[in-house]
């Protein structure tokens, strides 16, 4: 299994799923008068929205139901306690994994500015794809902006709203959900393949018999392009993989059973060396 490391760019769709385009984006364009524009759909299972980028800064989330974004080297699950922050011109896509209706935010972006803080330090979180925890005041702040499109002047009251948005977004706490992806197509399509079904591929010697690869050039693979093993990797699949079963009121024994662990116990355990908290309040 020789490595391609050219860069891997975002796949069509799968032949299975509906494949959609973005929704006429220019007519929700956030401007320095109105900085923070809201839009709501609705979306199927496996429905999936082509790659896109947009010039300005976007949260996503869903008000229910749960996506998967991807953008650039990862992937985010997102339920609705989750938001996805997408910087300006970054490519992504977003596929439903449970019907739901996704609520975008766009930012303007002043040339030096990169979120809803002035960012100009190259380590600012802000710059970067990140997952934030979506506080219940600001859900019910998105939910009370306006979603209607093309060009508008904003109320005294939305100019308020969005204020507090942005103030709500810069106190949030981030989330360690992310999932890395490598650049080596061939590897890029196995992890694509465990992301699908994490509970077929538990073991690096079963990944790298359907890659026609040894156990150790799959191993020297994710160490290279990833910098963890492949357990560990599999081990955010799984969190990853629990959250969107939580979000639909799947019960912790069953979501640890149908994860492959042997006990609640030992699921519970696996979280908190993961996150540093127990599944109760992570996945609440």
């Amino acid at each position: 299994m020789a490595s391609d490391t050219r860069p891997a760019r975002l796949q069509p769709a799968p032949r299975h799923r509906a494949s959609v385009l973005p929704v006429d984006p220019p007519r929700y364009a956030p401007t320095a008068a109105n900085p923070v524009r809201a839009k709501s759909r609705r979306l199927a299972t496996d429905t999936y929205i082509e790659p896109h980028s947009h010039p300005w800064g976007q949260l996503a989330f869903s008000v229910t139901g749960v996506v998967r974004v991807t953008a650039v080297n990862s992937t985010y699950i997102v339920p609705p306690s989750r938001a996805v922050w997408i910087p300006p011109r970054v490519e992504h896509v977003v596929t439903v994994v449970e019907e739901a209706e996704l609520r975008s935010l766009y930012l303007h972006q002043d040339a030096d500015q990169c979120g809803p803080e002035t960012c100009p330090a190259a380590d600012s979180p802000w710059r970067a794809c990140r997952v934030i925890e979506v506080s219940s005041l600001l859900r019910e702040l998105v939910m009370h902006l306006s979603t209607d499109p093309g060009p508008r002047t904003p109320s005294e009251r939305e100019r308020h709203l969005s204020a507090l948005v942005l103030d709500e977004m810069r106190r949030a706490q981030p989330v360690p959900i992310g999932v890395d992806l490598p650049q080596d197509k061939r590897l890029r399509a196995l992890c694509e393949a465990v992301l699908n079904d994490p509970t077929r591929w538990s073991t690096l010697e079963t990944c790298a018999r359907s890659a026609n690869a040894s156990p150790r050039t799959v191993a020297r693979l994710f160490r290279s392009e990833l910098g963890t093993t492949f357990l560990q990797w599999r081990q955010q699949v799984l969190l990853a993989k629990a959250l969107s079963m939580a979000a639909r009121k799947i019960p912790m024994a069953v979501i640890s059973a149908e994860l492959g662990y042997a006990s609640a116990s030992a699921f519970t355990a696996m979280v908190r060396r993961s996150v540093g908290a127990p599944p109760s309040r992570f996945f609440s």
